[in-house]
């Protein structure tokens, strides 16, 4: 059972008590990611969740990392493209420790000037440490392409230029506007009693104030792109995508079903044609970005840089024979209970059930169970996916990006006519 307290000045718990476990799980989920970052604050949401575990008032930065290690327990973070979360997972004797340390944290981040310009050259590392990794940086370029210049295509890691321009005023800025009471979720799972969670939480996180509600940019309009970016590879990496669909699409639970036939798995369509049966590739598969009013659905393949065209071919022959044909009965009722078993699965883990609160009530303003997904998966028809593959994958709709070594290029327009896309 979930259960929700909403604090007078707007901050959201939730939690679900788990009674056979010893373990408990809290993260705090801010809505603030890439998308919210404005021109010359590129990158400073990841910055800010780095910024986060090098010092407070009250611990160092190898206190905080030792406070929860010593008791076997798990620190961490992560920032997006539209939330970050910082998170622990301890046992539950422990659960007033990582309140404690969340909320230094949140609350007691030193910032200092040193420390930022130290840090600045460890992000730097890390985007260098991504652009080193094609199979990785390819979605990235990608996006960016595809949204031009919304922050929504923009790098959630900002880019070497953009971390060197930031200040510590500029992060204070950022957390006054974004790190506000109405913009936050702490959400806990595991052998936890709701009401003392809410006892706990309520003298610090009850009584800040600061910021106001968030305010998205316009939603993206996708443009079709074709582009190749040189790199020295050994492989040549493809990525072809069409807009995809927001979180609230009616459409949603057809498009996952179409996603995991297509290139889901090992026993997707994708991966049995490219990689079982012509070994083209190691890696192949497609994927739905899903956010607040938008999305992007891509397929990904890495191949010897002779087999670019065939690849490619493959990919628009498998959609295109979707696209006519929809699928089978009998791929709906497996993809279907692939889905619902990978989705029970994962919340075997007291942070996967605290993950589903946290996000869910962040972006959807509740709790979305595991039991309405189901139910919703179930309701989708042979039509519905068809429906969904004819509105996404349009022929005027297809962007596609390669990267890699220079002589192999592309002419999309040539390999739709031979797929015989209309």
């Amino acid at each position: 059972m979930y259960k929700k307290t909403l604090l007078p000045n707007g901050v959201r718990i939730i939690t679900e008590e788990i009674d056979h476990v010893r373990s408990a799980a809290i993260g705090m989920w801010v809505g603030a990611g890439s998308r919210d970052e404005r021109e010359g604050f590129e990158g400073i949401s990841h910055f800010i969740e780095h910024m986060f575990f090098k010092g407070t008032e009250h611990r160092t930065a190898r206190a905080l990392a030792e406070s929860l290690e010593a008791v076997g327990g798990q620190l961490n973070a992560f920032t997006t493209k539209e939330y970050t979360c910082y998170y622990a997972k301890i046992l539950d004797e422990d659960l007033d420790l990582a309140i404690d340390v969340l909320s230094d944290m949140f609350f007691s981040s030193l910032f200092d000037e040193k420390e930022i310009e130290k840090e600045k050259n460890v992000v730097i590392e890390e985007i260098k440490m991504y652009e080193d990794s094609p199979d990785e940086l390819i979605h990235d370029v990608f996006s960016e392409q595809v949204w031009n210049d919304h922050p929504l295509g923009k790098p959630i890691l900002g880019t070497e230029e953009s971390i060197r321009a930031l200040s510590r005023e500029k992060i204070m800025q950022f957390l006054t506007e974004h790190y506000s009471p109405d913009n936050l979720v702490i959400s806990v799972a595991g052998k936890i009693k709701h009401e003392d969670v809410v006892a706990k939480l309520s003298p610090q996180f009850g009584n800040f104030n600061r910021g106001g509600r968030r305010v998205l940019e316009e939603t993206p309009i996708g443009r079709t792109i074709g582009f190749y970016q040189k790199k020295e590879t050994e492989q040549m990496h493809i990525i072809m995508g069409v807009p995809g669909l927001g979180q609230d699409d009616e459409d949603i639970y057809a498009m996952h079903i179409f996603n995991n036939i297509l290139g889901g798995g090992l026993s997707s369509r994708l991966f049995q044609e490219i990689r079982e049966q012509r070994g083209l590739a190691y890696s192949v598969y497609s994927y739905h970005s899903t956010y607040v009013d938008t999305g992007l659905f891509a397929v990904y393949a890495g191949t010897s840089p002779k087999n670019t065209q065939e690849v490619i071919a493959c990919i628009l022959e498998e959609l295109m024979e979707m696209k006519e044909k929809g699928i089978s009965a009998e791929e709906l009722a497996r993809t279907k209970a692939q889905i619902k078993g990978g989705l029970y699965l994962g919340l075997e883990a007291v942070s996967s059930r605290m993950s589903r609160l946290g996000k869910t009530e962040l972006t959807y303003n509740r709790v979305l169970s595991p039991e309405e997904v189901v139910e919703k998966l179930e309701k989708v028809t042979l039509e519905d996916v068809l429906r969904v593959i004819g509105r996404l994958w349009k022929k005027e709709n297809i962007s596609i990006m390669t990267m890699g070594p220079s002589g192999h290029d592309v002419v999309l327009p040539d390999l739709l006519k031979q797929s015989g896309w209309q």
